[in-house]
C-alpha cells in the first residue's frame, strides 16, 4: 500500500466513523433532518423486531417516536471499518439507553447492548452514507423507572446554543 492509498483509507475510515457518530447524535438530539442525510436514497434499515424497511421510512418512524422519548443516549464503543474503493463495511458496538412510556402513565428504562452491522457507500459528492443497516440486540433490559423526575424533558439543547460549527448544528450537513 502506498502512502497516498494508506492516507485515503484513513480519511475514508474517519469519515465513516463520523457517520456513525452523527447517527447517534441525530437520534439523541431528535434531529430527523440530520438523519435523512446519512443514508443513500435506496438504503434499508433493520432494527431487530422494531423496524425493517426503507431508511427514509425508518426516519419517519423515529420522528413519530421523538415526542415520547424523554431521553435517548447512544454511546458508541468499538467501530471496525473496512473500505474498498467507494464501498465499505463496518460493525459498531454501542450501548443505547432510553426512557420511554410504559403505556400505563409511567416510564421505562430501556437499555440495550447493540451492534450495527453496516454497509457504506460513497456518493458522487464524496460523502459516505449508510447503504444498509442491520441492528442486532446482544442484550436488552426494560424495567420501570424508579425516579420519575428523571423522565422530565430538558428545556433546551445546550450544544445547539454553545457549539458554533456546522457539525453541531441541527439539520442537514450539506
Amino acid at each position: 500500500m502506498t502512502d497516498q492509498s494508506a492516507l485515503r483509507a484513513l480519511l475514508d475510515k474517519e469519515a465513516i466513523r463520523e457517520l456513525g457518530l452523527l447517527y447517534s447524535r441525530g437520534v439523541d438530539r431528535k434531529d430527523g433532518g440530520l438523519l435523512r442525510t446519512l443514508y443513500t436514497e435506496d438504503a434499508t434499515d433493520t432494527h431487530g423486531d422494531t423496524f425493517d424497511g426503507p431508511a427514509d421510512k425508518y426516519v419517519d418512524f423515529l420522528e413519530a417516536s421523538f415526542p415520547y422519548m424523554r431521553y435517548s443516549g447512544h454511546h458508541v464503543c468499538n467501530h471496525l471499518v473496512s473500505v474498498d474503493g467507494d464501498s465499505g463495511e463496518g460493525e459498531i458496538y454501542a450501548l443505547a439507553y432510553h426512557i420511554i412510556p410504559d403505556g400505563n402513565g409511567g416510564w421505562l428504562e430501556d437499555f440495550m447492548a447493540v451492534r450495527y452491522i453496516d454497509r457504506y457507500a460513497r456518493g458522487e459528492d464524496g460523502r459516505w452514507r449508510f447503504a444498509q443497516r442491520v441492528v442486532t440486540y446482544d442484550l436488552r433490559s426494560r424495567r420501570p423507572l424508579q425516579t420519575p423526575e428523571d423522565a422530565e424533558p430538558r428545556p433546551s439543547e445546550p450544544s445547539f446554543e454553545i457549539l458554533g460549527s456546522r457539525l453541531f448544528q441541527r439539520g442537514p450537513r450539506i
